[in-house]
């Protein structure tokens, strides 16, 4: 029983140090314009009779973020690429907004913005979304820093209890 309880303490521990990192890496990247993606980071550390699972959570777009998207001209290290559809335009609205960078006619007043949204969605679609890694970073330093009376006694399952859910 014991063993179990220093369990689940270490992977909470592992856990809010990821989440913290992770939220800290969106902040300094300046990946963190509604906040949406911050505020989804979350864990939960499960306990049956005979197993302990951590899993964490965040916006689906969130894996996105973290391994990037291969553009049609330039290409990264990600399993996720743009092939024959450009990203949704409608997304790119608020987010041009909250950037500061939505037309305005005299008077102030926004003005529309279709072909701003259409010119940086067909941007990213060649370009792609570069990787941040603000997720896969902060998890990797982490997990070498798991104790290693734990890495020993768990060292069977524990990278298959440790996963990651895309959720909303």
């Amino acid at each position: 029983m014991l063993a179990d309880q220093f369990l689940k303490d270490e992977l909470n521990k592992f856990a809010k140090y990821v989440i913290q990192q992770s939220r800290s890496n969106l902040t300094k990247g300046k990946k963190n314009a509604s906040k949406e993606l911050y505020n989804s980071l979350g864990y939960q550390v499960s306990q049956s009779a005979k197993t302990t699972s951590l899993a964490f959570n965040m916006a689906d777009y969130g894996k996105f973020q973290d391994r990037g998207v291969s553009g049609t001209q330039k290409k990264y290290n990600t399993p996720y690429k743009y092939t024959n559809k450009m990203p949704p335009t409608k997304s790119l609205d608020s987010w041009i907004v909250r950037k500061g960078i939505a037309p305005r006619g005299k008077g102030g007043k926004f003005e529309k913005r279709k072909g701003l949204n259409y010119a940086i969605a067909k941007s990213i679609y060649k370009k792609g979304i570069r990787p941040s890694m603000f997720f896969t970073k902060p998890f990797a330093a982490a997990f070498k820093r798991l104790p290693d009376e734990l890495v020993e006694a768990y060292s069977i399952g524990i990278e298959k209890q440790i996963q990651v859910n895309i959720s909303k």
